[in-house]
């Protein structure tokens, strides 16, 4: 059994390293739950892919990793609309500023229930793990954005849809430094700060699809409509986004 379905949408966000008994796992869990009516996420997938429930889900979660910090794969059970989410420690010597970080994965269904509540998933994913920044973006974007990191040796670097490109995330000085824009972004109240977000005369547009969150962050829109690079209006906005913001994958730093 597949731990995620055709057609999701994806979260990722980025967050200061778990230390000793850190609550952020429950947290995000709960956040999640509280985000979207009805949602209980109180199984996990054996690694034969059956679904096995957790009577103790705190305890559970409290463990860990078999292979470090972080938290197992944890999902809602439901074969039809599968929502899962899962965290892990992202090595130091991969994250920007030479920083370890606690990195959480969400997934959800692309369906009209899905789209509706995303804005308040990412939200409390990002809020709940305390996060630098995070992205949420319809499954198959993270191929064109893998594309778009520049490694070494590749010059010169011509990535897909006349899109910019990226410094790979341990490039980057600073963990506040988003690594790239996705279709709606969490830019935590120092993330914002970095990149110069929001200024009014500039971001009037932007703002239209922007809230503040309980922490001084930000959820921001690229798009009313999930991300679709194949439509020019949206590759279009993205272009001008990260026009708006150099500093975003690292652009204005030498």
């Amino acid at each position: 059994m597949p731990a995620t379905q055709e057609n999701d949408i994806g979260i990722v966000v980025y967050a200061p390293a778990l230390v000793g008994a850190d609550s952020r796992p429950l947290a995000v869990v709960h956040g999640m739950e509280s985000a979207f009516p009805g949602l209980r996420l109180e199984w996990t997938i054996s690694r034969e892919g059956k679904l096995v429930r957790l009577p103790q889900r705190e305890a559970w979660l409290a463990q860990g990793r078999p292979t470090g910090k972080g938290f197992r794969l944890i999902c809602n059970g439901d074969e039809s609309y599968r929502v899962t989410v899962s965290g892990w420690e992202r090595p130091a010597g991969l994250s920007p500023g030479g920083q370890a970080q606690f990195e959480v994965h969400a997934a959800l269904s692309l369906a009209a229930t899905g789209i509706t509540v995303a804005a308040d998933v990412l939200e409390a994913v990002a809020e709940g793990a305390r996060a630098f920044w995070g992205r949420m973006d319809p499954d198959g974007i993270a191929v064109t954005v893998s594309e778009q990191f520049r490694h070494p040796g590749e010059e010169p670097h011509v990535p897909p849809k006349g899109l910019p490109s990226l410094k790979l995330p341990w490039e980057l000085p600073a963990p506040e430094i988003p690594h790239h824009l996705g279709w709606l972004n969490y830019w935590s109240a120092a993330a914002a700060r970095t990149i110069g977000f929001p200024d009014p005369a500039r971001d009037a547009d932007l703002l239209s699809r922007s809230r503040r969150t309980a922490t001084g962050g930000w959820v921001v829109g690229l798009t009313h409509e999930p991300l679709d690079l194949d439509n020019p209006a949206h590759l279009d906005a993205l272009k001008r986004a990260y026009e708006r913001f150099p500093e975003i994958g690292g652009r204005s730093v030498p």
